[in-house]
């Protein structure tokens, strides 16, 4: 297998940034390590993962991939998604918005509407608009499944909420009676603390406010830390979990959300008891180059 990435491109979504390798015959060794240097913002690119385009297929017979998930083709582009850390991460709301356009763009599929594999399953996207450089896309986001209360703990400060997966994990914490500003002006710099018997493999947290109703949609703000990531401008996933949390908060189990983050804001829908999930939002491409070889030795 190849070693590195020599051309890439990068866009982001809410300002949740990504690098993209396109990488389709999945021949590209894609080193927790090499990842790291390639997402870090004074050594290499800088980015808040990295989204590699591949057929499933292709991923399957290099054994990136030891199965496809149910409703998964061999031939559907996949989403192979590492967090900056170098480690692999299930799923990415924003990613599969900016994967979908990225694949658009670049003239792999021409269709308005099709599936992403990902390792949370398949992910049926629908493009509403398009150009070079800007999209507006809907992403089918799967089922919601509310857990048990826990905390966590940043900066010395703990909040409550309630595990959330969404194909991740997420600890999703509606915070009574902070507001936007309040939120705005937390510091959320610290490690997080957090009950690793709930969370063994890490846990994405957020902090919202309580939710207000603006007609028919419940409005609400959020910040998020990702795990192997630290804070993030926005995050897809869990702007679906917090979703979840802040219809739980009103003792509700569906409903329409617009939820604003650092990085812009998103549309939530969930739906039938959180059995499905839709998020929609929009996607930037930026930029595109190629790294030089030795850069990152």
């Amino acid at each position: 297998m190849t070693a590195l990435p020599h051309a890439f491109w990068k866009g982001h979504g809410t300002q949740n940034d990504f690098i993209i390798v396109d990488d389709a015959a999945a021949l590209l060794a894609l080193e927790p390590e090499t990842v790291a240097v390639l997402c870090d913002r004074q050594r290499g690119i800088g980015a808040d993962g990295l989204l590699r385009v591949a057929r499933a297929g292709s991923l399957l017979d290099a054994g990136v991939l030891t199965a496809l998930g149910e409703g998964i083709a061999a031939d559907d582009l996949f989403m192979d998604y590492r967090n900056a850390d170098g480690s692999v991460a299930q799923m990415c709301g924003n990613g599969v918005r900016v994967f979908a356009h990225y694949c658009r763009v670049a003239g792999l599929t021409d269709a308005d509407e099709f599936v992403v594999g990902s390792r949370a399953g398949a992910r049926p996207v629908r493009i509403h608009s398009v150009s070079p450089t800007s999209a507006e896309v809907s992403v089918g986001m799967g089922r919601v499944l509310r857990g048990v209360t826990s905390s966590a703990t940043i900066g010395g400060r703990t909040f409550t909420g309630i595990a959330v997966d969404v194909g991740n994990p997420h600890l999703a914490c509606v915070v009574p009676g902070l507001s936007h500003g309040e939120l705005s002006a937390l510091d959320l710099s610290g490690p997080v603390g957090f009950d690793t018997g709930v969370f063994p493999e890490g846990v994405n947290v957020e902090l919202c406010t309580e939710p207000v109703a603006d007609g028919d949609t419940l409005v609400a703000s959020m910040r998020v830390v990702e795990r192997g990531v630290g804070e993030t401008r926005s995050c897809g996933t869990g702007l679906v979990a917090a979703g979840s949390a802040l219809l739980a908060s009103l003792g509700r189990d569906s409903g329409k959300l617009r939820i604003t983050v650092p990085g812009g804001r998103v549309d939530v829908g969930i739906d039938d008891g959180g059995t499905t999930s839709t998020l929609r939002g929009p996607s930037r491409l930026v930029a595109r180059g190629e790294l030089f070889t030795g850069a990152l030795d």
